[in-house]
């Protein structure tokens, strides 16, 4: 007979907060496996703390947002974001369903060309192209989105020099109703900034305005929001066909569909809150197909969905280091994750589940990762069983941008892990080592001796 975990008694004050109809009980249910694969045997034979991403998860999402968007609209193209999470793997997975690839820096437009992804199916976004990567970009005919004057003017130049007529775009900033508003990127649809834009590259003709972008926030939770969006990036697209006879080519909603997390101070759990893929494809095609495009004119509608299609596909794995009392009473859990590779934490609750069975006693408590910073703080207060000494937990919705923001800071970063579709589990990125920490640094030969 197993010997019960013995915990104290602890008389604590309640402090619950104001009632809601769903009470304030969370799921205590136990995650032991993900895709077949036992979290322990994962841990064991990958170390911990591990990433673990889903490719059954990942593929399924894929499908069900382009089935939501190509039942309602005839034109539909996805292009993967790679900022919310450029491992190659992940990558490949959402090009191999037919997703383009869409970058905001010249190291994510190199790796989709490594990838296999070719020049006129990347969209390259973001304020911050050189010189040389504007010359890849038109060399390869990929859509560049610009963001500024200071950019239209250089692509005018190079297009002259190299004697090619880029295929560009321009992103739009607007009111949606949504503030604070995102108007530091690109050209703003009330001021006239984007019309202007559109008549010196249509007056210049040296280069083919193709398409219009907008990407009017992040975490989305409104769907109309979008609707005001796509109407006005169509009145746009009408505007130059009426004007300069030429008909734009795609309209590009840029990205920023909420996932099923929970923001902090949500009242409602990210599941229950988050619209769904249906809820943002009737919102923006009913607005471009009321918009008055004739039929043959109808342009394509690009979507650069990430974290929305990734985020629950990923998980974390992580160990108990401790436990402590804090001076006001509540339990404090050590793990040895935190906020240097799980960057989220600062905005989201993220549901994290115990990896064993355990009793029905719970108690809130804090978790904290393993760095000297005061600010890891993994989930500011959580309800769950007591967690000893080698015992584990997954944390739920850690796909999107994790794998990007995360810092080499006081800790190594771990191992990622991509579960099949066959549940078998591949290593597509290698646990950290001194030796990867040190590769880059040049030690310069008068500071190699010391004497102590």
């Amino acid at each position: 007979m197993k010997k019960i975990q013995y915990e104290r008694p602890v008389i604590q004050r309640l402090n619950a907060g104001v009632m809601n109809k769903f009470g304030t009980k969370t799921e205590y249910a136990p995650v032991t496996e993900i895709d077949g694969n036992r979290v322990k045997d994962l841990i064991t034979k990958f170390g911990s703390p591990l990433f673990v991403l889903s490719e059954k998860t990942m593929r399924q999402n894929y499908k069900d947002a382009n089935r939501a968007f190509k039942n309602r609209y005839p034109k539909v193209q996805f292009a993967w974001s790679y900022k919310t999470n450029y491992m190659n793997a992940v990558c490949n997975v959402y090009h191999q369903e037919g997703s383009w690839a869409e970058a905001v820096s010249g190291f994510e437009y190199q790796k989709a060309l490594k990838n296999g992804v070719p020049g006129n199916k990347i969209i390259f976004n973001g304020p911050d192209k050189t010189e040389s990567e504007l010359r890849a970009a038109i060399y390869n005919n990929s859509m560049i989105h610009i963001d500024h004057l200071d950019e239209l003017y250089l692509i005018k130049e190079l297009a002259t020099e190299m004697n090619k007529r880029p295929r560009v775009a321009i992103r739009v900033n607007m009111d949606t109703g949504i503030y604070p508003m995102w108007d530091r990127f690109g050209f703003n649809y009330e001021n006239g900034q984007a019309w202007d834009a559109i008549n010196k590259i249509m007056l210049n003709d040296k280069m083919d305005l193709v398409g219009l972008h907008a990407h009017i926030g992040t975490f989305m939770l409104a769907p109309s929001a979008y609707a005001v969006a796509a109407t006005k990036l169509s009145d746009l697209a009408l505007g130059v066909k009426l004007k300069y006879k030429k008909n734009i080519q795609y309209i590009d909603l840029g990205g920023g569909f909420a996932s099923k997390n929970t923001l902090k101070g949500s009242y409602l759990q990210g599941a229950d809150s988050s619209p769904s893929f249906d809820q943002f494809a009737e919102a923006i095609t009913t607005a471009i197909l009321n918009a008055g495009f004739g039929e043959s004119d109808l342009p394509l509608l690009i979507l650069e969905t990430g974290r929305a299609l990734v985020d629950d596909a990923g998980y974390l794995l992580g160990s108990v280091i401790s436990n402590k009392r804090l001076a006001d009473g509540r339990r404090a859990t050590i793990m040895d994750f935190g906020v240097n590779i799980m960057f989220t934490s600062f905005w989201y609750d993220h549901k994290i589940s115990p990896a064993q069975e355990f009793s029905q006693y719970t108690e809130d408590a804090v978790l904290y990762g393993p760095l000297c910073m005061n600010i890891d703080v993994i989930r500011e207060n959580v309800t769950l069983p007591p967690l000893k000494r080698n015992d584990q937990v997954v944390v739920h919705c850690v796909g999107a941008y994790n794998m990007t923001q995360w810092m080499q800071f006081i800790s190594l970063r771990p191992a990622i892990v991509l579960i099949d579709l066959e549940e078998k589990a591949h290593v597509i990125r290698k646990r950290e080592t001194l030796q990867t920490i040190e590769s880059e640094e040049v030690l310069p030969a008068y500071l190699k001796e010391i004497k102590l």
